[in-house]
């Protein structure tokens, strides 16, 4: 399968018809390696067949629409100057009752799905809210022009019983989500406009508290230097909330992270733009966790930690697929690194990784394919393939490491992970990829076919690789490597701008 021209989307790529998830061909089993002991660059003789790819989402997943119905309809009555209101509505956000009562009066009892649709007035662009929810079979549908702004209150986000929210603590846990989504059929999504807009949430993470000298981000850097906890808000937190839809929406300047979708079935991320830099720590892009049947596509994410993880703590996640996005100043593509309950069929697919965000701020962990698990939360991670990948400007180009935090307690085993068009470019002074297995009982088990890096310094332990075109052939105590077959081309890549919002 050829992977030629990853080249520059216009930032409405996605409007360009419908899309249907690429079945990739399946291969024949995992390569035979080397038999027992540790082995140092040990190179088998004779060929085998590349493993069977990953199929990803098991959905046949499709551009989404907005709802044909709007249940409710609010009218902004906000003028932001500088993304503040005044004092007294900062002190309580105006707009928190009413869209949620508008919410709640639309809530589905059966499988039907409407809108509470956010719209301008003119100048008036803005609606300023705390922490709402988000029922079944609801879309909470932004206009182009519209903002929604998440209040600066701490205490409009404390949760009783736990640390303080907007406070660095030893434990952490305090706010509520700023949107918490709850039942199946729901969305939050926007009107995209002509002229590429489209409806925008705004944490405002850069902004200080309201009564205080600090920000949410300073309160994440704070903790980071203190070995403590910040208790800051998640932007959008779905759990249990099947077929939740994220679609033509701006998620910009998150507290904490912008999206995690928990223990659901069917989640589509379609024409979502995430722009926070990369210097805002804990603010990653999009979180699956013990989630079944995902699709992440046509996407535009810049943020402060990791782009996308797909998690596997409490419960397995399964069919994944990450295709045609575009990831800038973040610590990659990433699996892990909770995955004691275990990770499957995940593809990936035709994306690019860039390693500095659109501001030129290089990110502290830049990385572009990554699988992180410990002896402290692994499991087993199997049937990944990552094929049409173009990379830049980072330090870590490619990393399975069983190794990414100290302590004991479960065994990470990552095994049939195929990477199949792969080209690295600009990467920085001192780059290199990590490969490190477990143990010699727990190997990586890696192919690498068609894969063109331009640093290709490794440090490598425990696996056993799978080789076909590929300028990486890594070597270091209980590695083994193997000639593979497999098709494909290393991609000719280059890279978007992010999209002016």
């Amino acid at each position: 399968m050829q992977h030629k021209g990853i080249t520059a989307d216009a930032p409405n790529r996605h409007r360009r018809g419908k899309f249907t998830r690429a079945r990739i061909a399946l291969g024949t089993a995992l390569a035979t390696a080397a038999a027992g002991g540790v082995i140092v660059a040990a190179h088998a003789s004779g060929t085998t067949s590349a493993p069977a790819f990953a199929t990803g989402d098991s959905r046949n997943v499709q551009q989404p629409s907005t709802p044909k119905t709007v249940c409710r309809t609010l009218v902004s009555g906000l003028t932001m100057t500088g993304r503040k209101a005044g004092s007294t509505q900062e002190a309580a956000p105006p707009d928190t009752g009413r869209i949620q009562q508008a919410l709640n009066a639309c809530a589905q009892s059966g499988s039907g799905q409407v809108a509470v649709k956010l719209t301008a007035s003119g100048t008036r662009t803005a609606f300023l809210t705390g922490p709402i929810t988000v029922p079944k079979g609801v879309v909470l549908l932004l206009d182009s022009p519209v903002t929604l702004y998440g209040s600066r209150n701490p205490a409009d986000y404390q949760i009783s019983g736990k640390p303080a929210c907007g406070t660095v603590a030893s434990s952490s846990g305090g706010c509520k989500p700023l949107i918490t989504v709850s039942g199946a059929n729901a969305g939050v999504e926007g009107i995209r406009a002509a002229g590429g807009g489209q409806g925008r949430i705004d944490g405002r993470g850069d902004m200080a508290l309201y009564g205080k000298s600090t920000t949410w981000w300073a309160l994440a850097t704070q903790a980071k230097n203190q070995k403590a906890n910040q208790n800051n808000p998640r932007m959008i937190q779905a759990v249990k909330s099947d077929n939740f839809t994220l679609y033509d929406i701006d998620l910009v300047n998150a507290p904490n992270f912008h999206v995690s979708y928990q223990n659901g079935t069917g989640f589509t991320a379609w024409g979502v733009r995430i722009k926070t830099p990369a210097t805002a720590r804990n603010t990653d892009g999009i979180d699956p966790s013990g989630a079944t049947d995902v699709t992440i596509a046509n996407s535009y994410i810049m943020d402060g930690d990791d782009g996308i993880a797909i998690k596997g703590g409490s419960a397995p996640s399964k069919n994944i697929t990450v295709r045609n996005s575009h990831f800038y100043g973040t610590h990659g593509i990433s699996i892990g690194s909770e995955t004691a309950a275990g990770v499957s069929n995940v593809l990936v697919t035709g994306n690019t990784v860039t390693g500095t965000d659109a501001n030129g701020n290089a990110s502290g962990s830049s990385v572009g394919l990554r699988i992180k698990s410990s002896g402290v939360n692994g499991g087993p991670v199997t049937k990944v393939t990552y094929t049409g990948t173009c990379i830049t400007k980072v330090k870590q180009p490619l990393v399975f490491d069983t190794h990414y935090a100290s302590g004991s307690g479960s065994t990470p085993s990552f095994t049939g992970i195929v990477v199949n068009g792969v080209k690295a470019t600009a990467s920085v002074s001192g780059a290199k990829s990590v490969i490190s297995g477990y143990d010699s009982g727990h190997p990586v088990g890696l192919t690498l076919l068609n894969v063109s890096l331009d640093t290709n310094t490794t440090t490598a332990e425990y696996a056993k690789v799978g080789l076909s075109d590929s300028t990486l052939k890594p070597s270091g105590t209980g590695v083994t490597t193997s000639s593979v077959s497999g098709s494909g081309t290393v991609p000719t890549c280059t890279f978007p701008a992010f999209p002016a919002l």
